[in-house]
């Protein structure tokens, strides 16, 4: 384990690679599953706030969800999570090609909204459990995501490379380069 500041990093998340493959997996994460993907609280404002803007992009099934149900759902363990269209895919989900896209992420790079998507989404593989005192960070194993395991070691890319702007989102450039920093003196 990696402990930086009030943060737990599981040494999963330097040693092994990972680098998504569209192409080959068609973004499976975002339509497999038993829940939505997790949201912390304050995003669950700021989607409601931006929700006119994230609409356009949604599919039909999906705007139905979120106009019944909101914007978030409550997941096994009673934490909010995005909700889901027939059990499956995310309510915010868009289709490009036969590949499952995040409809905030667009809106987002279109410029109509400052909120780039859910930080637990930009963060995947990565899977963080919050504790009184620390945050622990771990490294979630998917099959779906095999594709990405492949791509990743064969272009050399462990998990927090491949992640540095999700992480530096979510905890700084300073804790970044701290987690930079301890991974090369472990040998990553």
């Amino acid at each position: 384990m990696i402990v930086i500041d009030n943060v737990i990093v599981s040494d999963e998340i330097v040693s092994e690679k990972f680098v998504c493959n569209l192409a080959a997996c068609h973004g499976s994460c975002c339509v497999e599953g038993d829940e939505g993907a997790p949201l912390e609280e304050d995003e669950i404002g700021v989607i409601e706030d931006d929700l006119d803007e994230i609409m356009p992009f949604m599919t039909e099934a999906g705007k139905e969800v979120v106009r019944k149900n909101g914007v978030f759902d409550y997941g096994i363990s009673g934490e909010y999570v995005t909700p889901l269209v027939n059990d499956k895919e995310c309510a915010f989900v868009y289709f490009e090609n036969k590949i499952a896209f995040c409809a905030i992420e667009k809106a987002f790079n279109e410029g109509k909204i400052k909120f780039q998507k859910p930080i637990s989404c930009h963060l995947y593989p990565i899977r963080i459990t919050k504790y009184p005192d620390y945050d622990a960070v771990n490294y979630h194993r998917w099959p779906i995501c095999k594709p990405a395991v492949q791509n990743g070691k064969a272009l050399g890319v462990p998990v927090y490379k491949f992640l540095e702007e999700p992480l530096k989102r979510k905890y700084g450039r300073a804790w970044y380069d701290k987690l930079c920093k301890e991974a090369k003196k472990i040998g990553f």
